[in-house]
């Protein structure tokens, strides 16, 4: 009897062992979901597959629900490395307090958004004083964040001035919401209204650009601070060596609207924090 009890003891502790092997094996990765979750899923298969060649381990995508949930993993060790937002970004270095940024895309460092409407007559935000708006979800950067905060400096509070204003929750989803004749008008990602316009999602006789915000930070692939270093070394190096002229690096960087990965750090991030303080959505 004790020396099975010792045996189905020793053979938990193997298998304890062995899961927990696995798990250090395997690369978890996720992404604000600021597209639809296949569309995420669609974009990062090449990319998984080249980071698996690249660290010698599995890569597991995600998927989350919401924004906050990927600074949730983040902080809670649940996942290794994550594509957020400037604003998820400065979010989880505040919660975890030593989230890293490795790498942005070259156009994140002079990211903007895009105003859309459907109705010709709108020319500027001074033509929708009464009309509703939308933004994407609250916690994204390019989608609700710096337009917000680069209307409060023109002297416009979305609440007061927007007869209505909503959240679609995802980019594409505020393009629709505008297409379809839910709100007046909405803001959006920049390289997303780009990327709709280009595979043919969006009828421009319809749905027009009628301003774009100043520039600002936005994107990163940031892993969580606990990571082991040489492993977070490696993942940077892997984006980083991504070339253009490599057809099947250019794959993997066209689904990721990059032309190239270059090094990014955290005090790029202070405009993004200094924006969410002054819209109130730091505490």
């Amino acid at each position: 009897m004790l020396k099975r009890s010792l045996a189905l003891a020793v053979g938990l502790t193997l298998s304890v062992s062995a899961l927990l092997a696995q798990a250090a094996d395997t690369l978890k990765v996720s992404a604000i979901p600021d597209e639809a979750p296949t569309e995420l899923l669609r974009k990062f298969k090449p990319l998984g597959a080249y980071l698996e060649q690249q660290t010698g381990m599995k890569v597991e995508f995600i998927p989350v629900s919401d924004y906050p949930a990927v600074v949730e993993a983040l902080a809670t060790d649940r996942i290794d490395l994550a594509w957020l937002g400037g604003f998820t970004f400065v979010q989880a270095r505040l919660k975890t307090g030593n989230a890293i940024p490795l790498v942005q895309r070259e156009q994140d460092a002079q990211f903007t958004s895009k105003f859309i409407s459907a109705d010709p007559a709108v020319k500027s935000l001074a033509d929708l004083k009464g009309k509703s708006f939308a933004f994407g979800s609250v916690s994204s950067t390019s989608g609700s964040l710096m337009p917000r905060y680069f209307m409060l400096q023109d002297g416009i509070k979305p609440e007061s001035y927007f007869s209505r204003v909503g959240y679609s929750g995802a980019h594409d989803a505020t393009v629709a919401w505008v297409q379809a004749g839910k709100v007046d008008a909405g803001v959006l990602n920049a390289s997303v209204w780009e990327k709709l316009v280009a595979a043919g999602k969006v009828d421009t006789a319809k749905v027009k650009v009628f301003a774009t915000t100043p520039a600002y930070f936005d994107y990163n692939w940031t892993v969580r601070g606990t990571l082991d270093p040489a492993l977070a070394a490696k993942i940077k190096a892997a984006f980083l060596a991504l070339d253009p002229a490599n057809p099947k690096d250019k794959e993997i960087l066209d689904l990721q609207a990059a032309s190239r990965f270059i090094e990014t750090k955290p005090e790029n991030y202070k405009g993004i924090e200094e924006a969410a303080r002054a819209a109130e959505l730091l505490k």
